[in-house]
């Protein structure tokens, strides 16, 4: 059986090659070259360096590949530069231009890491695709649908950034880190004297580099001001230097001298202008998602009787607990969520991903209060 994994030069997709070949796959490792065109990207910017941990860097891909050469696994290179750039640094940017906080991550895996892969795979004649991420598929025995569930190590569970897969891709993935702790993945590549074993964990958005986005977006061809007003008296505080610049929750870069802590509690874009008020004033209990991405349809309460609410679990940022909700169905695609307690943030652009324990049940965009 062959299976076809996505290796960035990283100590987990280098791991997860290693595993499947010792579980005896013919395993061919696949890196896509990433770096950005400026040229594609729709509003010109001045791009940074990127860090050497980041998985867009060169450095990156010498390491997957002299991984797959000391585990002895075929290696290849895909050029998806300008995928990349039209289905995320160029998004990524237009996100931020109004007033959203977009993730990343979900972005390149929904446009281009598992659809390539898959790509890659049908054209190979593979029978599996395969990435490092902490997370675990299972098929269930009642609706012979694919599971998607969180990795054992809750530290470093990465199911969230996948709720955009699809069936067809579930059904063909692997995923070999799931059931083992970072800790172990760690050791295991200590003992094969892997260079990626000492690669420190890559924080920044990869694409960005300097490990602050703020630079990144700070390079934006047109800077529009706009005032940052007090939502408690109305009074204009200051000028910003740009919507792009703020995200809901942020306190620091606001510039401004109220004699008090204030955060950014709503940007407003049709009106240019960023709104601050006290800590609490961020924290939210409800907003609407959009674009819903139900992973497993036997869980859809739209397939189950028609009801028009279900109690799960929510999460809103990857690193964040997932925490009770009552998630009302407003259409197959739409849905309001009302946590239990009020939560730190709620930003549009984020993703809400919904869990019946360890199980996703679905995701989508947060698109307003």
């Amino acid at each position: 059986m062959k299976v076809i994994v996505g290796m960035s030069g990283g100590v987990d997709s280098s791991i997860a090659a290693y595993l499947l070949k010792e579980q005896g796959y013919d395993v061919e490792g696949v890196s896509f070259i990433l770096e950005e065109r400026r040229a594609a990207v729709r509003a010109p910017v001045r791009l940074l360096p990127k860090a050497p941990t980041s998985c867009c860097s060169i450095e990156s891909l010498i390491d997957a590949r002299k991984t797959a050469d000391r585990i002895g696994i075929s290696h290849t290179m895909v050029n998806l530069r300008t995928e990349f750039t039209e289905y995320v640094i160029g998004p990524f940017i237009e996100a931020y231009s109004k007033g959203l906080t977009p993730n990343p991550c979900i972005l390149c895996n929904g446009h281009i890491k598992f659809a390539y892969l898959m790509k890659i795979a049908n054209e190979r004649g593979a029978d599996f695709i395969a990435t490092g991420h902490y997370a675990r598929v299972k098929g269930s025995n009642v609706t012979r649908h694919s599971l998607l569930l969180k990795g054992i190590d809750l530290k470093k569970d990465q199911s969230y950034v996948l709720y955009v897969l699809k069936q067809e891709e579930l059904s063909r993935l692997k995923l070999p880190l799931g059931e083992k702790t970072k800790d172990e993945v760690r050791e295991i590549a200590r003992k094969l004297n892997l260079s990626a074993a000492k690669r420190p964990e890559s924080q920044e958005i990869c694409f960005v580099g300097g490990r602050n986005y703020f630079r990144f977006l700070e390079n934006l061809a047109e800077t529009n001001g706009g005032p940052i007003i007090d939502m408690e008296t109305g009074k204009t505080l200051g000028r910003h230097k740009g919507i792009y610049l703020y995200t809901i929750g942020q306190r620091k870069r606001l510039g401004i001298a109220a004699g008090k802590a204030l955060y950014v509690v709503k940007i407003d874009a049709s009106e240019n202008a960023i709104y601050v008020g006290p800590k609490e004033a961020a924290m939210n209990r409800e907003f609407v998602v959009e674009d819903i991405n139900w992973l497993n349809p036997s869980v859809s309460p739209l397939l189950k009787g028609g009801s028009s609410s279900f109690r799960a679990t929510v999460k809103i940022r990857s690193m964040m607990k997932d925490e009770p909700a009552t998630v009302y169905v407003m259409d197959y695609r739409h849905v309001r969520v009302i946590y239990d307690e009020p939560q730190w943030a709620p930003a549009p652009g984020q993703s809400a991903v919904f869990y019946d324990g360890d199980v996703i049940l679905g995701g989508g965009v947060i698109i307003r209060q």
